[in-house]
């Protein structure tokens, strides 16, 4: 077709000739027999010089006796004139002096298809661009399993099943499939999965299950995932079931993606664990400052950074903060929606800051004698 053409619509169809035919004869037919049936308007000579169908496609079989195949009809006309065309072509009944007989056998709306297949391909690129690339958070996210002392990967049983340090000692458990999830899931913050790898469940594992207050299943969004779910079930007492986005495997999940899934758990057992108090009479001035932002920025992914009077000086994506952070900026807070890192405690040094409020805190090396709290620890969450 000609390039100011743009394809709507396949004609397909099929035909048997009696004979000995070429593509030609074929050709020859289709545009010969339909001359004059439809108007000079329909003339397919005078749709192709419009660019309203394109080059036809025929392909042939041949015996000793007959000939088959089947012809397409590339179209940028309405659905009523590719329709029009389509009878026209299946009231040919000669190709050369031989019987002949045309079938439509469908005609497909190319902008349709091509409007799945963008779909599939942008599906296709989150995916991977998500898997891929490294944001801000989830550096942020990444510094949880990094720091040292727990969050690292290890052991449990006889079998030595991959299992996060924080399995031992954490009031809830999360049992995945396998090693490179639990990988996952330390990256994410979670020091506490442990992956039974294809291993029968034996006598420890359900030990292990049955002392913690909460035992929660998180598998890949596949078929092989929901038959994993059911073997679980019947053997270990699940109290919640969490699944990847269908076709998506846990390992294959970003660290955001997997603290957006689980934050619903974590949440409500940080609730049974921690009875949130102020110990110490100190933090009531903190308190209060974050007592004042946190309905707002609470869900938020952002970071507020507020001077000795509790002016707003700027609020950004959590990723962005420490680009905004410099030396006599006057920051005396700085609120965040996420996790206090060992990166962002060296930006807001350097930059003068004296006290940072967030969610919780990754494993630090140095705190560099700033002052750091949760919104927990303050009695605000």
């Amino acid at each position: 077709m000609p390039p100011t053409g743009i394809v709507k619509y396949h004609v397909k169809l099929s035909f048997d000739v009696d004979g000995l035919v070429e593509k030609a004869d074929i050709i020859g037919a289709i545009f010969g027999q339909t001359e004059g049936l439809l108007g000079p308007e329909m003339n397919l000579n005078e749709l192709q010089k419009v660019s309203k169908v394109g080059r036809i496609e025929v392909n042939t079989t041949a015996t000793s006796t007959q000939t088959k195949g089947d012809a397409l009809l590339p179209m940028s006309t309405d659905i009523n004139t590719a329709a029009l065309i389509a009878a026209a072509i299946e009231s040919i009944d000669k190709v050369g002096p031989f019987q002949a007989n045309f079938k439509l056998e469908g005609i497909e709306d190319v902008r349709s298809a091509k409007k799945k297949e963008i779909v599939d391909r942008a599906r296709d690129i989150v995916q991977k661009w998500s898997t891929k690339t490294i944001s801000e958070g989830d550096e942020m996210l990444k510094d949880v399993s990094e720091g040292g002392g727990s969050g690292k990967l290890s052991t449990f049983g006889k079998e030595k099943l991959a299992c996060g340090s924080g399995v031992f000692d954490s009031p809830w458990i999360i049992l995945v499939e396998g090693r490179a999830d639990v990988i996952n899931l330390l990256r994410a913050g979670f020091d506490n999965a442990l992956a039974i790898e294809g291993a029968r469940i034996d006598e420890s594992i359900k030990e292990l299950c049955s002392s913690k207050s909460k035992v929660v299943a998180f598998l890949d969004g596949d078929r092989a995932g929901g038959f994993i779910l059911k073997e679980l079930k019947a053997l270990v007492n699940i109290d919640v079931v969490h699944r990847a986005p269908e076709g998506v495997e846990v390992e294959e999940l970003t660290p955001i993606q997997i603290v957006e899934i689980l934050k619903d758990t974590a949440e409500d057992m940080k609730k049974e664990t921690v009875k949130p108090k102020l110990q110490d009479p100190k933090d009531e001035p903190i308190a209060n400052v974050a007592k004042k932002v946190y309905p707002d920025l609470n869900e938020s992914l952002e970071a507020v950074a507020l001077d000795e009077g509790l002016n707003e000086l700027f609020k950004v994506p959590v990723s962005e903060v420490v680009g905004k952070l410099s030396p006599g900026s006057g920051i005396k807070y700085l609120v965040l929606d996420g996790i206090i890192t060992q990166r962002l405690i060296d930006a807001a040094k350097e930059a003068g800051i004296e006290c940072v409020i967030g969610h919780r805190m990754a494993n630090l090396k140095s705190t560099d004698g700033l002052v750091l709290k949760t919104f927990t620890e303050l009695g605000v969450a």
